[in-house]
């Protein structure tokens, strides 16, 4: 639930959210409800439902969970409607913070989202205090162990399919994107069985703070731990480098 990481640090996350798969379908299975209600249930014809399965596919959601959840949205004429909101604010010594929520109450989910900065010496602000710090992407990343390819012919494929920047590190490739371009990327990168170990449109900061005292540090892992809790929260992310989720 994050920004930019390295794969590590994704692999990482990956392993939390094994052990917390609950939290993780909820999250994916708001997004799938909402993405049913907007563009209908056949992912042929609806693109944001395609890059939502992919999501769901990349935290190995089973397939026959994705499909109910798809008849569910479709079926269920009284479903829940979610709306989507944006909170962003400080955490300790400035470091920026922006969370997605879906909801279906704002004010219970304001009220959480405040709390949770306010219990880590952080603080809401106003819209747009810190997103101008945020550049959005579609980031695509592949784990080196699940595909073995010639790394300068992949950059072509990626490049080709209409990728922004494509970077190579020891045990991954992460492919860049324009917002409007990630679907295309990402379908031609399906087209080739390329596995994904993460594929969504993310906030990437421009540039990272490094939490020096540990006092911040704990502060820093209360904000995100309070946020991590909340099942409204869907995505969260912020400027800190090298911070262990």
């Amino acid at each position: 639930m994050s920004g930019h990481s390295k794969f590590s640090n994704i692999k990482h996350k990956k392993e939390k959210n094994d052990a917390k798969r609950g939290k993780i379908f909820t999250v994916i299975g708001r997004e799938i409800a909402v993405a049913v209600k907007e563009g209908g249930a056949d992912p042929n014809s609806n693109s944001k439902l395609r890059d939502v399965i992919a999501k769901a596919k990349a935290n190995n959601m089973p397939n026959d969970t994705i499909e109910r959840g798809i008849k569910k949205a479709a079926g269920n004429v009284d479903a829940v409607n979610y709306v989507s909101c944006q909170y962003e604010g400080y955490g300790p010594n400035g470091t920026a913070i922006i969370v997605e929520a879906l909801t279906d109450n704002k004010n219970r989910t304001a009220s959480n989202v405040r709390n949770a900065f306010t219990k880590g010496n952080g603080n809401v602000g106003t819209t747009g205090c810190v997103s101008y710090m945020f550049d959005e992407k579609g980031q695509i990343i592949i784990d080196k162990e699940e595909y073995e390819t010639d790394a300068d012919e992949f950059m072509m494929l990626a490049l080709d399919s209409g990728a922004e920047d494509f970077i190579e590190e020891d045990d991954s490739f992460e492919i860049l994107t324009a917002p409007e371009d990630f679907s295309a990327v990402r379908e031609a990168l399906e087209k080739e069985n390329v596995p994904m170990a993460q594929a969504e449109i993310t906030k990437i900061p421009q540039n990272f703070v490094e939490l020096a005292s540990d006092e911040d540090k704990k502060m820093f892992r209360r904000i995100m731990d309070l946020l991590d809790e909340d099942d409204d929260v869907q995505n969260v992310y912020h400027n800190v480098e090298d911070f262990d989720e």
